[in-house]
């Protein structure tokens, strides 16, 4: 069967976490639609990750050089209708047919930016935000347009969660936000040589960031998002959902180039949680699911461990 989505996640030292992600999204989505990516920076706990990998041989690793280089190149390549964005703090509890994704943007296409797994009409009611309601396929779908967003989330169109794209709308951002002159690409690109022997440094940082080349998860979201939030005109204005199937919990934090809400304490370090995987310990993802979040982000109480080797 042909693969329909792209999925492009991020890893880094979290392998108790990325394998609660994997499991619930194949749990609750068609593995046979879906080729997921990993882009995985090498860092602690090679040997869990290298398990983990194992469980899931449908899924193409890649071992992180330069993130902005590996990035590019697995958006480019894809040759699939959409690709949807993940982080491994992530956990599915629910689904839509993808079926009815697919249809709801053959039938509304000139309207959606993008079709998100985060929202429902529930976990909007306090928002302000207008929501719409279409009939797809015989079944409820709803939308609300991104550009007059009345909260952080509903105005945030471009994101690394859970929200299925259209390969074509991602690559243009991604190409308008980067600098594309020649001469520029040539000398001050992410893989070259130069920024590669200016890499820990700050000065490598600012100058990627100059010419909008984005070196980390945190980065790819929020410059895209500020690029889609200020050419708004250019992109389609409505995101389109059904019901809210996946929450992150961040109850630990690997990427410090912007500063997240943490919920998490001493015993959630990525060290003691890598100590607990190693013992047999796993997210409950049957409790997530049964006690479904209402947000799209959840404090550590739904963050429970289970020992499977017991």
């Amino acid at each position: 069967m042909e693969k329909m989505i792209s999925n492009i996640v991020f890893t880094k030292n979290r392998p108790l976490q990325l394998e609660a992600y994997l499991q619930s999204l194949y749990r609750h989505f068609p593995v046979e639609l879906i080729q997921t990516y990993i882009i995985y920076k090498v860092e602690l706990f090679r040997d869990e990750y290298e398990s983990l990998f194992q469980k899931y041989p449908n899924c193409t690793v890649i071992v992180e050089d330069d993130f902005h280089s590996d990035c590019v190149k697995v958006i480019k390549q894809a040759n699939t209708k959409y690709i949807m964005f993940g982080i491994d703090d992530v956990v599915f509890f629910d689904s839509v047919d993808i079926d009815l994704i697919d249809q709801t943007f053959r039938e509304h296409g000139n309207n959606i930016f993008g079709f998100t797994l985060r929202f429902s009409p529930e976990s909007l009611e306090n928002s302000k935000d207008v929501i719409n309601e279409v009939v797809v396929d015989n079944h409820k779908v709803y939308s609300l347009n991104w550009k007059n967003g009345q909260t952080a989330h509903s105005r945030y169109p471009f994101e690394l969660c859970c929200t299925i794209y259209p390969t074509e709308t991602v690559k243009t951002i991604i190409n308008s936000v980067m600098n594309n002159n020649p001469i520029i690409r040539k000398i001050f690109s992410p893989g070259g040589l130069l920024i590669k022997g200016l890499r820990a440094t700050r000065f490598a940082r600012k100058i990627l960031k100059s010419f909008g080349y984005f070196f980390s998860p945190n980065t790819l979201e929020s410059w895209n998002c500020r690029w889609c939030q200020n050419h708004g005109d250019q992109l389609p204005s409505f995101t389109y959902f059904q019901k809210l199937c996946a929450t992150a919990i961040q109850v630990n934090m690997v990427n410090t180039s912007t500063n997240n809400t943490l919920d998490g304490t001493a015993e959630h370090t990525v060290e003691a949680l890598n100590d607990k995987y190693k013992q047999g310990y796993r997210l409950d993802i049957d409790s997530i699911a049964n006690n479904k979040p209402a947000g799209t982000h959840c404090e550590q109480e739904y963050f429970k461990l289970i020992n499977k080797e017991k």
